[in-house]
């Protein structure tokens, strides 16, 4: 049998198939000619872009870094050891003044029996009292070091300097009670310290840890204590 023949019967089969399948349909379900397509091929356009929500070209961010204004100053000495160094000066004329103790708060001031002068910094209420045979003489508000870099213990002032000078950091330290030595550098109790320029350094931030290591007083505050302590005058550094 050739390939057409076989062809020819494949295809005859198939169509009397189908129209018997046709033939077993209900009538009410073939489609006539006049029924409506259930469907129809629709084109949609495709939606062209118009417009960005966004600013075009889109900005990048760009990380700028801004100077963030800190508290410690920059040594302007060039041939200046790096190291505490003291020294006296010329004391200038101090006006008549009588700083305020603030005994207000004696009362909650630690209760000491030491005999003689005696001197008390705590760091956890940023305080330095002063006391003379038991009883208080004098309350000051207090800053002691940044990250505990003041140093707990039993001292006693070792020297009384009018005005040092700190050359690591080009400060005048006014009132300067020295403490104890760390390394090189000696910490002490002092008044507000003094740049180059002349401006206060630390002014209005008594009563917060802000110094290299030092108890910063106020300016009158420290001159009273200056006065009033002697070398050999046991201080206490509390936690």
């Amino acid at each position: 049998m050739t390939r057409a023949a076989k062809f020819f019967i494949i295809a005859s089969t198939f169509a009397f198939a189908l129209a018997a399948c046709a033939a077993n349909v209900p009538k009410a379900f073939l489609p006539t000619a006049t029924s409506p397509a259930p469907w129809a091929r629709v084109i949609i356009p495709k939606p062209t872009y118009t417009a960005s929500p966004f600013p075009s070209p889109l900005p990048t961010f760009t990380s700028t870094s801004t100077s963030i204004p800190t508290s410690i100053p920059t040594s302007t000495a060039t041939n200046t050891p790096p190291a505490l160094s003291m020294e006296i000066v010329a004391d200038t004329p101090i006006p008549a003044y009588s700083a305020s103790n603030n005994l207000a708060n004696a009362a909650d001031s630690p209760q000491v029996n030491a005999g003689g002068k005696y001197i008390l910094v705590s760091i956890s209420t940023q305080h330095l009292y002063a006391y003379d045979n038991g009883q208080i003489v004098y309350s000051f508000v207090a800053s002691t070091g940044m990250g505990n870099s003041t140093r707990v213990g039993k001292f006693s002032v070792l020297d009384k300097i009018p005005n040092a000078y700190g050359a690591t950091w080009n400060i005048w330290m006014p009132d300067w009670l020295g403490i104890y030595w760390s390394g090189s550098l000696e910490n002490g109790i002092h008044a507000l310290p003094i740049l180059s320029g002349g401006t206060r350094l630390w002014a209005g931030y008594l009563g917060t840890p802000i110094s290299f290591g030092c108890v910063v007083l106020g300016i009158n505050e420290a001159h009273e204590l200056y006065n009033w302590a002697e070398v050999g005058t046991p201080v206490e550094i509390q936690r």
